[in-house]
Formats: C-alpha cells, structure tokens, sequence
C-alpha cells in the first residue's frame, strides 16, 4: 500500500477515491494534520496510473465525470462486501486468528516468531537449562570449570544445521529478557507486515539475524556461542523503520524520534558495561550488527521510492 497524494477536503478525497475505484483501483483515504486526506492505493502495479489520475483530478476537480462514478463505486463495492462475506462464511478471517493488537494488527509472521520464543522460553526454563535447546545455539560447546570451549569453524551450520545461524533468536535468558523483546517485536513487526507484507518481514527478520549472530560469534567482546535473545532482530527492525520511514515517508513507516533515542541510549549503555552490572551479560554486538543490517536495507530500499 503506498501512498499517492493529499487531497485538501474529505469530500474531494472522497469524490477522487469512488472515482478511482470505479476505475479498478482499491484505495484508503487517510486524514493526516496538517497534510489533508492522504490517499493510499493497495497495489503498488497501479501506484503509476493512480498519480497520473490523481494529477488530472486536481486540474480540474469540477468535471462532472468524478461525481457520475459515484453511483458505479457504490455499487461495486456493495458487490465486492457480498463477495467477501461469502467467502468468509467458507474460511475464517485471518483477523478472527490474528486480533489487532496494535493499530497494524496482528500479522502472522510477527505470531509466529513470538510463540516459538515463548515455547522455547518454556522448554529451556528461561534459559536456566540450555542443554535442552541446544541445537538452537549457533554451535555446540561445552562448560569446564566455568569456562567454554567451542569449535569457531561451525562444523554444524558446514554440515547442513542451516537453522543455527538463525535459531539463536529465540533463546532467552530471563523474563525480563523476553518479555522486552516480544513487546517490541509485537510492534516493529507487526507495522511492516501492515504495511508490506509478511514474506517481507520474514526475510528481513533471517537477514539480521543471520547476520547480527555471526557478527556477535566472530568480533563480539568475550565472543563465543553462549548467546541468544530477540534483540538484535529488533534492533535490525527499528533501523530498518528508522530509515525507511526517514527517506521514504510514503512508506506509511515512522517511529518518534524519542523513541529511536531511547533505543540509542540502551545501546550505548550496553557498551559501556552499565546494563551488565544490572541485568547480566548482554550481547551487544548483537545490538549493534542488527541496527546497521536494518537500517542499511531501509534506507537503501527507500531509494527506489524517491
């Protein structure tokens, strides 16, 4: 969904939405201070056709052939809502599995990776028995004498575990640790699969995960495989929004500015070895890697938008 253009009035947003959707092209209208209705097209194959419409409206809003598609919008759409309730009367509505917790609502994907880590937080104790997730950590090692040993080559991920170098997120380490995580994964996941799509989420989520645990493994301070938690997915998430929302507004993505400083703070304070002192160990490079994975993707993506 993307967004074309304001319109100064609810009446001509209106008379330009039925218009358009007399046309084959599904819209949302959407009232933004200070902008007017803001008009959103839900194929982005008609994003082109839609501005160009758009443009020939605000020549010339008065020609009479906007308000003569009135009546055929009215009636299409009384069409599509019997069609629609008919088909739901065949499949459960995916908001009956999925209820809107946030203003996104509540997509699959984001549904997904949070029941895996509530179950593995289940399984392993909150991390107080790791063993029992083993195969989840980004390699097997071993504890002597309160120190670790691992092999850096990860011969299991070489051998075809491909799910280590990703599985890593979803191990925990006390409530506090997941509970922060999934109220922020909620959020941030749930505004892209609002906004994209939920393959899209789902990519970017194994992008950065990937990629902050191999960055943690390798270069992280006292670097080893004894790691794990949502948070640099979420950090990869919040960077992507960052820069997506920054340099492409259209994108219907944004977070206030208190809030990006607030998670630049935390991350600061990991560094510094403050957060240690009051919650244990954290691994920060984690934090790090997601953030620069995330908002490198958004803000390159953003440039096929501009």
């Amino acid at each position: 969904m993307r967004l074309i253009g304001h319109l100064p009035s609810e009446t001509s947003a209106r008379t330009f939405g039925d218009y358009i959707y007399s046309q084959g092209i599904e819209n949302q209208l959407e009232f933004t201070q200070g902008d007017g209705w803001g008009v959103w097209v839900n194929d982005e194959e008609q994003l082109e056709n839609a501005t160009k419409l758009l443009d020939a409206f605000r020549a010339n809003p008065t020609d009479p052939k906007y308000r003569a598609q009135a009546k055929s919008a009215e009636e299409l759409r009384a069409q599509k809502a019997k069609s629609d309730e008919a088909w739901r009367k065949k499949l459960k509505d995916r908001r009956q599995l999925f209820r809107p917790l946030t203003g996104y609502g509540f997509g699959p994907v984001t549904f997904a990776l949070i029941a895996f880590s509530v179950a593995v937080a289940f399984l392993s104790n909150v991390g107080m028995n790791p063993e029992r997730v083993h195969r989840l950590f980004i390699t097997d090692f071993k504890t002597i004498d309160n120190f670790i040993t691992w092999d850096s080559s990860l011969p299991e991920i070489r051998h075809g575990q491909i799910w280590r170098l990703f599985t890593p997120m979803f191990i925990h380490f006390g409530v506090a640790h997941i509970l922060f995580n999934m109220l922020w994964l909620r959020d941030l996941g749930s505004m892209i699969e609002g906004r994209q799509s939920s393959w899209y989420l789902a990519v970017l989520t194994l992008v950065i995960a990937a990629g902050s645990n191999l960055a943690q493994f390798y270069i992280g301070p006292g670097h080893g495989p004894d790691f794990g938690g949502m948070s640099g997915v979420v950090y990869g998430l919040l960077g992507y929004i960052w820069m997506r929302g920054k340099f492409d507004p259209a994108s219907g993505l944004y977070l206030h500015p208190s809030t990006v400083v607030m998670m630049l703070i935390w991350l600061v304070a990991g560094f510094t070895g403050i957060l240690t002192l009051l919650v244990g160990p954290v691994a920060n490079t984690v934090h790090l890697a997601g953030l620069v994975i995330g908002a490198a993707w958004g803000y390159l993506s953003s440039l096929r938008h501009r």
